[in-house]
Protein backbone atom coordinates (compact mmCIF):
# COMPACT_ATOMS: atom_id res chain seq x y z
CA UNK A 1 0.00 0.00 0.00
CA UNK A 2 2.93 2.75 1.00
CA UNK A 3 5.95 2.82 -0.74
CA UNK A 4 9.17 4.86 -1.14
CA UNK A 5 7.55 6.00 -4.15
CA UNK A 6 4.24 6.84 -2.81
CA UNK A 7 3.15 10.26 -4.01
CA UNK A 8 2.39 11.74 -0.26
CA UNK A 9 1.30 16.04 0.05
CA UNK A 10 2.90 17.22 3.40
CA UNK A 11 0.66 19.92 4.24
CA UNK A 12 2.52 22.42 6.55
CA UNK A 13 6.01 21.25 5.82
CA UNK A 14 7.55 24.85 6.66
CA UNK A 15 6.41 25.09 10.32
CA UNK A 16 7.88 23.48 13.40
CA UNK A 17 5.95 19.65 13.11
CA UNK A 18 5.74 20.10 9.37
CA UNK A 19 9.83 20.71 8.95
CA UNK A 20 10.01 17.95 11.61
CA UNK A 21 8.09 15.21 9.41
CA UNK A 22 9.71 16.50 5.84
CA UNK A 23 12.93 15.53 7.46
CA UNK A 24 11.81 12.49 8.91
CA UNK A 25 10.70 11.49 5.63
CA UNK A 26 12.93 12.10 3.49
CA UNK A 27 15.77 10.04 6.12
CA UNK A 28 13.09 7.39 6.11
CA UNK A 29 13.60 7.01 1.83
CA UNK A 30 10.25 8.18 0.87
CA UNK A 31 11.09 10.10 -2.36
CA UNK A 32 7.67 11.89 -3.55
CA UNK A 33 6.95 14.32 -1.10
CA UNK A 34 4.57 16.84 -2.57
CA UNK A 35 5.00 20.36 -0.46
CA UNK A 36 3.86 23.85 -1.56
CA UNK A 37 4.30 27.18 0.07
CA UNK A 38 1.58 29.56 1.24
CA UNK A 39 2.11 31.71 -2.29
CA UNK A 40 2.18 28.28 -4.19
CA UNK A 41 -0.89 26.98 -2.68
CA UNK A 42 -3.18 28.61 -0.16
CA UNK A 43 -5.31 25.99 1.48
CA UNK A 44 -8.21 28.57 2.70
CA UNK A 45 -9.36 28.33 -1.42
CA UNK A 46 -11.34 25.69 -1.94
CA UNK A 47 -10.78 25.89 -5.32
CA UNK A 48 -6.82 26.14 -5.14
CA UNK A 49 -6.59 22.99 -3.23
CA UNK A 50 -8.90 21.58 -5.60
CA UNK A 51 -7.17 22.12 -8.23
CA UNK A 52 -3.89 21.03 -6.59
CA UNK A 53 -5.27 17.33 -5.76
CA UNK A 54 -6.93 17.09 -9.81
CA UNK A 55 -3.24 17.54 -10.62
CA UNK A 56 -0.86 16.23 -8.38
CA UNK A 57 -3.05 13.00 -7.46
CA UNK A 58 -1.69 12.24 -3.83
CA UNK A 59 -2.01 8.87 -2.38
CA UNK A 60 -1.53 9.98 0.97
CA UNK A 61 -1.66 12.97 2.78
CA UNK A 62 -1.01 14.25 6.23
CA UNK A 63 -2.36 17.76 7.95
CA UNK A 64 -0.02 19.90 10.15
CA UNK A 65 -0.68 22.93 8.68
CA UNK A 66 -3.20 25.09 10.31
CA UNK A 67 -2.85 28.71 12.46
CA UNK A 68 -0.97 28.04 15.65
CA UNK A 69 -0.11 30.71 18.22
CA UNK A 70 0.18 31.30 22.20
CA UNK A 71 -2.68 32.52 24.82
CA UNK A 72 -2.24 36.35 23.75
CA UNK A 73 -2.16 35.25 19.93
CA UNK A 74 -5.21 33.21 20.55
CA UNK A 75 -7.47 35.97 22.66
CA UNK A 76 -6.35 38.41 19.86
CA UNK A 77 -7.56 36.85 17.16
CA UNK A 78 -10.16 34.14 17.92
CA UNK A 79 -12.10 34.45 14.35
CA UNK A 80 -8.83 34.18 12.24
CA UNK A 81 -8.06 30.85 14.52
CA UNK A 82 -11.50 29.21 13.93
CA UNK A 83 -11.99 30.53 9.94
CA UNK A 84 -8.65 29.85 8.93
CA UNK A 85 -7.90 26.72 10.50
CA UNK A 86 -11.57 25.15 9.65
CA UNK A 87 -11.00 26.23 6.26
CA UNK A 88 -7.60 24.60 6.07
CA UNK A 89 -8.49 21.03 7.51
CA UNK A 90 -12.20 20.88 5.34
CA UNK A 91 -10.49 21.65 2.29
CA UNK A 92 -8.13 19.12 2.49
CA UNK A 93 -10.02 16.28 3.85
CA UNK A 94 -12.95 16.94 1.37
CA UNK A 95 -10.32 16.87 -1.44
CA UNK A 96 -8.74 13.85 -0.06
CA UNK A 97 -11.92 12.08 -0.38
CA UNK A 98 -13.32 13.17 -3.40
CA UNK A 99 -9.67 12.02 -5.08
CA UNK A 100 -9.68 8.61 -3.35
CA UNK A 101 -6.38 9.02 -1.61
CA UNK A 102 -5.52 5.98 0.78
CA UNK A 103 -4.90 7.68 4.03
CA UNK A 104 -4.58 10.29 5.66
CA UNK A 105 -3.49 12.18 9.22
CA UNK A 106 -5.20 14.97 10.68
CA UNK A 107 -2.94 16.75 13.46
CA UNK A 108 -5.05 18.38 16.38
CA UNK A 109 -3.73 19.17 19.57
CA UNK A 110 -4.23 18.78 23.17
CA UNK A 111 -6.28 21.76 23.82
CA UNK A 112 -9.13 20.35 22.29
CA UNK A 113 -10.36 18.45 25.47
CA UNK A 114 -12.14 20.46 28.64
CA UNK A 115 -10.29 22.31 30.58
CA UNK A 116 -11.60 20.41 33.75
CA UNK A 117 -10.81 16.87 32.28
CA UNK A 118 -9.60 14.19 34.37
CA UNK A 119 -6.41 13.34 34.39
CA UNK A 120 -4.30 12.24 32.76
CA UNK A 121 -6.78 12.90 30.05
CA UNK A 122 -7.95 9.67 28.09
CA UNK A 123 -9.76 10.30 24.58
CA UNK A 124 -13.09 9.89 25.55
CA UNK A 125 -12.53 13.12 27.56
CA UNK A 126 -13.72 14.84 24.38
CA UNK A 127 -17.23 17.25 24.24
CA UNK A 128 -17.49 16.18 28.21
CA UNK A 129 -16.77 19.89 29.66
CA UNK A 130 -16.69 23.49 28.76
CA UNK A 131 -13.27 24.35 27.10
CA UNK A 132 -10.42 26.75 28.41
CA UNK A 133 -11.11 30.13 26.81
CA UNK A 134 -8.22 31.51 26.04
CA UNK A 135 -7.82 29.14 22.94
CA UNK A 136 -11.73 28.45 22.27
CA UNK A 137 -11.39 28.72 18.79
CA UNK A 138 -8.58 27.10 17.89
CA UNK A 139 -9.99 23.65 20.41
CA UNK A 140 -13.21 23.59 18.26
CA UNK A 141 -11.37 24.05 14.80
CA UNK A 142 -9.80 21.03 15.53
CA UNK A 143 -12.41 19.10 17.11
CA UNK A 144 -14.64 19.95 14.01
CA UNK A 145 -11.22 18.21 12.00
CA UNK A 146 -11.19 15.17 14.13
CA UNK A 147 -15.03 14.69 13.98
CA UNK A 148 -15.05 15.49 10.16
CA UNK A 149 -12.61 12.44 9.82
CA UNK A 150 -14.50 10.28 11.66
CA UNK A 151 -17.36 10.59 9.63
CA UNK A 152 -15.69 10.31 6.49
CA UNK A 153 -14.33 6.85 8.31
CA UNK A 154 -18.12 6.06 9.15
CA UNK A 155 -19.65 6.94 6.38
CA UNK A 156 -17.03 5.95 3.38
CA UNK A 157 -14.89 3.79 5.09
CA UNK A 158 -12.05 5.78 4.84
CA UNK A 159 -8.62 6.13 6.47
CA UNK A 160 -8.44 8.68 8.34
CA UNK A 161 -6.17 8.75 11.50
CA UNK A 162 -6.67 11.73 13.97
CA UNK A 163 -3.21 12.44 16.26
CA UNK A 164 -3.38 14.50 18.77
CA UNK A 165 -0.20 15.60 20.18
CA UNK A 166 0.39 17.51 23.71
CA UNK A 167 2.35 20.50 23.67
CA UNK A 168 5.47 20.40 21.06
CA UNK A 169 8.62 22.12 20.53
CA UNK A 170 11.72 22.13 18.92
CA UNK A 171 14.51 23.23 16.34
CA UNK A 172 11.90 25.30 14.08
CA UNK A 173 10.11 26.78 16.81
CA UNK A 174 8.38 30.12 16.79
CA UNK A 175 10.35 32.39 18.84
CA UNK A 176 8.27 35.38 18.05
CA UNK A 177 7.31 36.54 21.77
CA UNK A 178 4.05 38.23 20.40
CA UNK A 179 3.16 34.73 19.12
CA UNK A 180 4.72 31.80 20.19
CA UNK A 181 3.68 29.14 22.88
CA UNK A 182 4.85 29.11 26.41
CA UNK A 183 7.99 26.99 25.97
CA UNK A 184 9.74 29.00 22.81
CA UNK A 185 8.99 32.10 24.86
CA UNK A 186 10.41 31.29 27.85
CA UNK A 187 13.28 30.10 26.49
CA UNK A 188 14.00 33.17 24.59
CA UNK A 189 13.38 35.48 27.49
CA UNK A 190 15.36 33.81 29.48
CA UNK A 191 18.54 34.14 26.61
CA UNK A 192 17.62 37.47 26.41
CA UNK A 193 17.62 37.99 30.16
CA UNK A 194 21.37 35.95 30.21
CA UNK A 195 23.18 38.27 27.44
CA UNK A 196 21.51 41.26 28.62
CA UNK A 197 23.10 40.02 32.16
CA UNK A 198 26.76 40.34 30.32
CA UNK A 199 26.09 42.97 28.39
CA UNK A 200 26.17 41.37 25.22
CA UNK A 201 23.78 44.10 23.43
CA UNK A 202 25.31 43.41 19.63
CA UNK A 203 23.42 39.82 20.40
CA UNK A 204 20.46 40.88 21.97
CA UNK A 205 19.58 43.69 18.75
CA UNK A 206 20.21 40.98 15.96
CA UNK A 207 18.12 38.15 18.04
CA UNK A 208 15.08 41.29 18.19
CA UNK A 209 15.41 41.76 14.91
CA UNK A 210 15.50 38.29 13.64
CA UNK A 211 12.66 37.21 15.64
CA UNK A 212 10.09 40.37 16.46
CA UNK A 213 10.57 42.61 13.28
CA UNK A 214 11.14 46.03 15.61
CA UNK A 215 13.36 48.04 13.96
CA UNK A 216 16.19 47.00 11.88
CA UNK A 217 17.89 50.50 12.78
CA UNK A 218 17.94 49.48 15.85
CA UNK A 219 21.01 50.80 18.06
CA UNK A 220 20.14 52.93 21.06
CA UNK A 221 20.49 50.99 24.51
CA UNK A 222 17.44 53.03 25.93
CA UNK A 223 15.50 52.03 23.22
CA UNK A 224 16.95 48.35 23.34
CA UNK A 225 15.90 48.55 27.19
CA UNK A 226 12.37 49.58 26.73
CA UNK A 227 11.84 46.66 24.46
CA UNK A 228 13.47 44.38 26.97
CA UNK A 229 11.15 45.81 29.97
CA UNK A 230 7.97 45.14 27.47
CA UNK A 231 9.31 41.64 27.78
CA UNK A 232 9.36 41.69 31.07
CA UNK A 233 13.38 42.01 31.55
CA UNK A 234 14.66 44.75 33.07
CA UNK A 235 17.81 45.84 35.68
CA UNK A 236 17.08 46.25 39.57
CA UNK A 237 18.05 48.47 42.09
CA UNK A 238 20.95 46.12 42.90
CA UNK A 239 21.89 45.63 39.25
CA UNK A 240 20.70 42.35 38.93
CA UNK A 241 19.09 41.17 35.76
CA UNK A 242 15.21 40.03 36.57
CA UNK A 243 13.41 38.54 34.90
CA UNK A 244 9.19 38.28 34.88
CA UNK A 245 7.06 35.98 33.27
CA UNK A 246 3.08 35.61 32.70
CA UNK A 247 0.75 33.90 35.39
CA UNK A 248 1.45 31.98 38.61
CA UNK A 249 4.05 29.62 37.25
CA UNK A 250 1.25 26.57 38.58
CA UNK A 251 0.18 25.25 36.03
CA UNK A 252 1.43 21.90 34.37
CA UNK A 253 2.65 20.80 30.99
CA UNK A 254 3.51 18.09 29.03
CA UNK A 255 6.11 18.57 26.33
CA UNK A 256 6.63 16.72 23.49
CA UNK A 257 10.31 16.89 20.85
CA UNK A 258 9.32 17.26 17.51
CA UNK A 259 11.02 14.54 16.26
CA UNK A 260 9.46 12.67 18.70
CA UNK A 261 6.04 13.95 16.86
CA UNK A 262 7.73 13.34 13.58
CA UNK A 263 8.75 9.61 14.47
CA UNK A 264 4.83 9.15 15.78
CA UNK A 265 3.08 10.06 12.42
CA UNK A 266 5.47 7.93 10.10
CA UNK A 267 4.72 5.20 12.70
CA UNK A 268 1.30 5.85 12.21
CA UNK A 269 1.33 6.35 8.43
CA UNK A 270 3.96 2.79 7.88
CA UNK A 271 2.31 0.84 10.48
CA UNK A 272 -1.40 1.60 11.88
CA UNK A 273 -4.95 1.84 9.99
CA UNK A 274 -8.38 2.99 11.55
CA UNK A 275 -9.58 -0.86 11.94
CA UNK A 276 -6.55 -1.12 13.96
CA UNK A 277 -7.39 1.67 16.41
CA UNK A 278 -10.82 0.65 16.81
CA UNK A 279 -9.93 -3.06 17.81
CA UNK A 280 -7.05 -1.50 20.08
CA UNK A 281 -9.84 0.82 22.01
CA UNK A 282 -11.58 -2.34 22.55
CA UNK A 283 -9.06 -4.54 23.51
CA UNK A 284 -8.56 -2.21 26.59
CA UNK A 285 -11.95 -1.22 26.85
CA UNK A 286 -12.66 1.77 26.05
CA UNK A 287 -16.59 1.50 24.58
CA UNK A 288 -18.99 3.80 23.02
CA UNK A 289 -22.30 4.41 21.09
CA UNK A 290 -20.20 4.26 17.76
CA UNK A 291 -17.18 2.35 16.65
CA UNK A 292 -15.47 5.43 15.34
CA UNK A 293 -16.71 7.49 18.06
CA UNK A 294 -13.65 9.14 19.49
CA UNK A 295 -10.81 7.28 17.56
CA UNK A 296 -8.27 9.83 17.62
CA UNK A 297 -4.98 8.97 19.23
CA UNK A 298 -3.16 11.23 21.79
CA UNK A 299 0.53 11.51 21.37
CA UNK A 300 2.27 12.78 24.86
CA UNK A 301 5.47 12.12 26.64
CA UNK A 302 3.84 11.29 29.40
CA UNK A 303 5.90 13.68 31.70
CA UNK A 304 4.71 16.87 33.34
CA UNK A 305 6.38 19.74 34.60
CA UNK A 306 4.80 22.94 35.94
CA UNK A 307 5.41 26.35 34.53
CA UNK A 308 7.78 27.50 36.93
CA UNK A 309 9.96 24.09 36.66
CA UNK A 310 10.28 24.55 33.40
CA UNK A 311 11.27 28.12 33.61
CA UNK A 312 13.85 27.34 36.06
CA UNK A 313 15.32 24.24 34.32
CA UNK A 314 15.63 26.12 31.07
CA UNK A 315 17.82 28.84 33.59
CA UNK A 316 19.93 26.38 34.70
CA UNK A 317 21.25 25.46 30.94
CA UNK A 318 21.64 29.09 29.70
CA UNK A 319 23.19 29.90 32.99
CA UNK A 320 21.22 32.43 33.47
CA UNK A 321 22.06 34.26 37.59
CA UNK A 322 19.01 36.82 38.00
CA UNK A 323 16.14 36.50 39.16
CA UNK A 324 12.74 34.80 37.75
CA UNK A 325 9.62 35.94 38.76
CA UNK A 326 6.04 35.22 38.25
CA UNK A 327 3.06 38.18 37.07
CA UNK A 328 -0.09 36.61 38.31
CA UNK A 329 -2.13 39.79 36.84
CA UNK A 330 -1.97 38.04 33.57
CA UNK A 331 -4.04 34.31 32.71
CA UNK A 332 -2.74 30.91 33.37
CA UNK A 333 -4.51 29.02 30.82
CA UNK A 334 -5.85 25.32 31.55
CA UNK A 335 -4.40 24.47 34.76
CA UNK A 336 -3.19 20.63 33.54
CA UNK A 337 -3.09 19.33 30.57
CA UNK A 338 -1.37 15.65 30.90
CA UNK A 339 -2.46 13.24 28.35
CA UNK A 340 -3.01 9.63 29.06
CA UNK A 341 -1.08 7.52 26.39
CA UNK A 342 -2.69 4.23 27.04
CA UNK A 343 -4.31 4.05 23.46
CA UNK A 344 -1.04 4.87 21.74
CA UNK A 345 1.28 2.61 23.71
CA UNK A 346 -0.69 -0.11 23.38
CA UNK A 347 -0.64 0.53 19.42
CA UNK A 348 3.34 0.16 19.80
CA UNK A 349 4.67 3.55 20.03
CA UNK A 350 5.93 5.53 22.44
CA UNK A 351 8.53 9.14 23.36
CA UNK A 352 11.72 8.74 23.53
CA UNK A 353 13.39 12.32 24.09
CA UNK A 354 12.58 13.41 27.78
CA UNK A 355 12.00 17.43 28.44
CA UNK A 356 15.87 18.03 29.70
CA UNK A 357 17.57 16.03 26.66
CA UNK A 358 15.43 18.05 24.29
CA UNK A 359 16.10 21.43 25.98
CA UNK A 360 19.86 20.79 26.30
CA UNK A 361 19.15 19.80 21.89
CA UNK A 362 17.52 23.68 21.92
CA UNK A 363 20.16 25.34 23.69
CA UNK A 364 22.88 24.02 21.43
CA UNK A 365 20.71 24.81 18.17
CA UNK A 366 19.80 28.38 19.47
CA UNK A 367 22.97 29.33 20.31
Amino acid sequence: MLNKKSRIFLAGHKGLVGSAILKKLKDNGYENILTRNRDELDLIYQNEVELFFEKNRPEFVIIAAAKVGGIKTNNLLRSDFLFQNIQIQNNIIFNSHKYKIKKLIFLGSSCIYPKNSKQPIVEDELLTGELELTNEPYAIAKIAGLKLCEAYNEQFGCNYISLMPTNIYGFNDNFNLNTSHVLPAIFRKVNLAKKYEIGNFNYIINDINKYDFIDKNLKSKKDLKKILYKYGISMSNNNNVELKLWGSGNPKREFLWCDDLADAIIYFLEKINIDDIIKAKTKINRKTESLYKNTHVNIGSGQEVSIKELAHEIKSILKFEGEVEFDQVNPDGTLRKLLNTELCDFLGWKSKIDIKKGLLMLSSHYE
